[in-house]
């Protein structure tokens, strides 16, 4: 196919399903004050609820990986995302805590292909060279979901109501899978696939692997500890933190996913020149952990005049981890893609749940303030996961030296 054909087909409209997963992922961040009221929620409560989506996420993507190479991405979107619809429109009607946390899993559920399908894409019709570039420009398609997860989503809220607007969504995640479906290549699959049976066996055969364990922790714990974070907890530690108002914090949330956007595609255009030059995809994700680490660090010693542009970087270079994805599935091999990212991509949303919920739970440990929660809370929270993630960190450059280039 040509670049704009492989752009308009083969990426465009599986971007447009990221964009809604991405929107469903962060809408709690925004909606979490009214949750809370309707039904009372703990913080333990609402870290759980809202991880929901990210366990039934994370509990799919190894079959995920076996159907993705088995019958395409085209197929599979389209199926899930339109379970992910009938999960807002159970999550618009159910009338207590139970209901949200099944619906909110359904939800995840749904949107479990959202990024792995445009990955899956990308790896059977981009060159390997321009891989890095084309996935995280689906990503900052994605990201597109974060904005509208904020001020836009905040403004639909008070104009229907969080329940109505999930009614909303159901209609647009169905337009989605719609678009996927007619406009999505056919041929998106090998001629002959291996049966089942081999497909799984081949996916334990990837998690035994030394170069998983080397670098699933590293991945698994950046990536996801930003997505638990970010989605839910930014919001209400600027209100706790910071002392903003709702609109305030909308605003600011806003400001963050813009950053995400910005930040995770000009992380793939730097990747892309210096490929160019030799520096591999792995040096530069690293580099760019460090500056998201002292970020992340920021915010644990709540530095006056440095947290908010410290939850800048963090949302701007907490997913530098996309860069490693193509490296590593071209270590696995082409034909297995599905699985290697998929393999990758279920430590990112286990760490993810961890994160949500565990944070929420250690935040509980601490009395409640005039405004919220406790703001030595949130830093204990925080400085846990970023010493994980230092911990990871060192777990992967203490392993024997790794090729950056595929066998």
């Amino acid at each position: 196919m040509t670049p704009a054909r492989i752009l308009l087909t083969a990426l465009l409209p599986f971007a447009a399903g990221y964009f809604m997963s991405y929107l469903l992922r962060a809408v709690n961040a925004v909606v979490a004050p009214d949750l809370v009221r309707d039904l009372g929620l703990s913080p333990a409560e609402l870290g759980l609820l809202t991880a929901a989506y990210l366990g039934a996420f994370a509990l799919f993507q190894l079959p995920l990986g076996v159907l993705l190479d088995r019958y395409g991405p085209r197929k599979v979107q389209a199926g899930l995302l339109t379970i992910a619809a009938l999960g807002c429109l159970g999550f618009a009607f159910a009338g207590d805590f139970a209901g949200l946390f099944a619906a909110r899993a359904v939800i995840g559920l749904g949107f479990s292909a959202g990024l792995m399908a445009s990955y899956k894409s990308s790896a059977t019709w981009v060159p390997l060279e321009r891989r890095s570039l084309a996935n995280t420009a689906i990503m900052s398609v994605g990201a597109l979901g974060v904005v509208v997860a904020t001020e836009p989503t905040e403004y639909l809220v008070s104009l229907i109501g969080w329940r109505d607007m999930f009614i909303v969504f159901a209609g647009l995640i169905m337009l989605a899978a719609l678009f996927i479906l007619l406009a999505a290549p056919r041929q998106d699959t090998v001629t002959a696939p291996s049966p089942l049976k081999t497909q799984f066996a081949q996916m334990l055969a990837i998690l035994r692997t030394p170069l998983f364990w080397r670098i699933a922790p590293l991945l698994g714990l950046t990536s996801g500890v930003q997505i638990g974070i970010q989605t839910l907890w930014a919001g209400p530690w600027l209100r706790d933190v910071m002392g903003f108002s709702r609109e305030e914090v909308a605003r600011h949330l806003l400001f963050m996913a813009i950053a995400f956007m910005v930040g995770i595609l000009s992380v793939g255009v730097i990747a892309d020149r210096l490929g160019r030059r030799g520096i591999g995809p792995m040096q530069v994700m690293l580099g760019f952990n460090l500056l998201y680490f002292v970020a992340q660090a920021v915010l644990v010693l709540r530095l006056d005049g440095l947290m908010f542009p410290a939850w800048l970087m963090v949302a701007a270079f907490g997913q530098v981890a996309v860069l490693a994805f193509p490296w590593f599935a071209a270590h696995i091999g082409k034909e297995l893609a599905g699985r290697a990212n998929a393999s990758i991509n279920f430590t990112m949303f286990v760490c993810a749940f961890a994160a949500q919920y565990l944070v929420g739970l250690i935040i509980g440990l601490f009395p409640v303030t005039a405004t919220g929660y406790s703001p030595e809370g949130y830093s204990w929270a925080l400085g846990c996961f970023l010493a994980v993630q230092i911990a990871a960190m060192i777990w992967y450059l203490a392993a024997s030296p790794h090729r950056e280039k595929p066998q």
